[in-house]
């Protein structure tokens, strides 16, 4: 592991990482080739960090009518109205790398509304960005639009767990001032 500042408080793993959580930072180091910072400030609990990646890896990569990239989109939207720095950073760089178009990640990153984006995709980001930042005010007729959009009812409730996923990692990784790996930066750009 780098020895870069992960978050700003003073929690370990003690004795070290479990054989289980070595083995999962290698596949990461393997497969993405860093461990992203976001795991290593879990690493300090087992069960935490499981939890945390259980339903990341479901949210994010398990079955769903979204595409990945619709995914990491709202995940963008959803941080930049939050202002997350962590996660504009890493998930911009998801953004960039599935789409293929570095121009698309920073318009997400910026303000997804000058993005040149589909119907669909606007529909679901204006979703996410209302329950966002007005959840109380989500009614028939916004779950409507999404319909309207080509939205079925089992992707509205996964465009809302993405949403509100992301907005409670956002408000952790404030709480914490986690910092993302360096490496997404120059990722895909």
């Amino acid at each position: 592991m780098s020895d870069e500042r992960v978050i700003a408080l003073a929690v370990s793993e003690g004795a070290g990482l479990s054989a289980e959580t070595q083995k999962y930072f290698d596949l990461c180091q393997e497969k993405l080739g860093l461990v992203p910072n976001v795991l290593r400030a879990y690493a300090f609990d087992d069960k935490k960090l499981r939890a945390f990646t259980d339903i990341y890896n479901d949210l994010m990569l398990g079955h769903s009518e979204l595409t990945k990239l619709e995914r990491e989109m709202i995940a963008v939207v959803v941080s930049s109205i939050n202002r997350c720095f962590y996660c504009l950073t890493a998930h911009g760089a998801a953004v960039r790398e599935l789409s293929g178009d570095p121009v698309l990640g920073e318009m997400l990153v910026m303000n997804y509304r000058a993005a040149d984006l589909s119907q669909r995709q606007r529909a679901m980001l204006d979703f996410s960005v209302k329950l966002t930042e007005r959840p109380s005010e989500i009614v028939e007729a916004d779950r409507e639009d999404l319909r309207k959009a080509g939205f079925t009812d089992r992707d509205i409730w996964d465009i809302s767990s993405v949403a509100a996923f992301f907005n409670m990692t956002n408000r952790h990784a404030a709480a914490t001032d986690m910092r993302p790996n360096h490496e997404y930066h120059s990722m895909a750009r």
